[in-house]
């Protein structure tokens, strides 16, 4: 686990269902987890009580942490049957004072959500930063419906969200985080 702002810290682990390293951040002050996967060296300190997912997709070890996952209303199917889990809205305020956004576009849960104090921005599957590839990317052609459209829509959903909000972070779930300049590298690839 590092520390990449003061009191955020982002770990990878390895998610076997598609055999990559992923990442996830603990807000440690208010022991809220993204896109949680088991660090391979917890920390004592390191015990969250909330897990907030940027997609369906992300519930990863929510439950072996002994969270139950947030997860926007239209992913919450993905997460029925498998345990407890609470749902939100696009612009609810969640536990760390966080706030979701809908992107939408990739899949209709596809969610951004702005951590204030943190001045960070974490989204879930349409902007990755894949090892040995430089700079920011939207995800695989091959894992959206209709590649162009998808692209078209992520663009102005990230368009404005860059208009809405201020952030020097990007915590990426797929790839590492973006530290410092994260708007001025997510505005360059939008505009393309």
């Amino acid at each position: 686990m590092e520390e990449i702002a003061p009191g955020l810290w982002h770990w990878t682990a390895s998610r076997e269902s598609i055999g990559k390293d992923v990442s996830s951040y603990y807000l440690a002050d208010e022991r809220v987890v993204l896109d949680p996967m088991i660090p391979a060296e917890r920390p004592e300190w390191c015990q969250p009580e909330h897990a907030i997912l940027t997609c369906r997709h992300h519930s990863r070890d929510s439950w072996k942490l002994g969270c139950e996952p947030w997860v926007v209303e239209q992913g919450a199917h993905e997460l029925e049957g498998r345990g407890e889990f609470r749902t939100f809205s696009w612009g609810d305020e969640l536990p760390g004072r966080i706030v979701a956004y809908e992107v939408g576009s990739l899949s209709p849960d596809e969610t951004a959500l702005y951590l204030p104090q943190q001045r960070a921005l974490a989204i879930g599957d349409g902007v990755v930063r894949w090892e040995g590839v430089e700079g920011l990317t939207f995800v695989a052609d091959f894992l959206m419906d209709d590649p162009e459209e998808t692209r078209a829509g992520l663009r102005a959903a990230y368009r404005r969200l860059l208009g809405e909000l201020e952030f020097d972070h990007l915590l990426l779930a797929h790839g590492d985080p973006v530290i410092g300049d994260a708007k001025q590298q997510l505005a360059a690839l939008v505009e393309v």
